[in-house]
């Protein structure tokens, strides 16, 4: 890991058009700015995490079959209504 000291409005270049600059410090938190091609993600490690967790459980679980039959008619086939005489 590269560690590097910056200021309000210094920046750093990385490799492939990524342009990272410090836009305001207010006490321990830093606001950055990141300029970089459309090509590349970026998103905050945060979310990273939460979204691979929720896609390994969604996969660790088999998906049982009988949860449509609360959406299927009685019988089977659609009901319909019963005329009388």
């Amino acid at each position: 890991m590269l560690i590097l000291s910056r200021r309000l409005g210094d920046a750093i270049l990385i490799d492939g058009g990524i342009r990272v600059e410090i836009v305001s410090v207010d006490g321990t938190n830093v606001r950055l700015g990141i300029e970089a091609p459309s090509s590349v993600g970026i998103v905050r490690e945060e979310i990273a995490v939460r979204i691979a967790d929720e896609n390994r459980r969604a996969g660790s679980e088999p998906l049982d079959p009988k949860w449509l039959d609360a959406f299927r008619p009685k019988g089977g086939a659609e009901e319909t209504p019963q005329q009388s005489d």
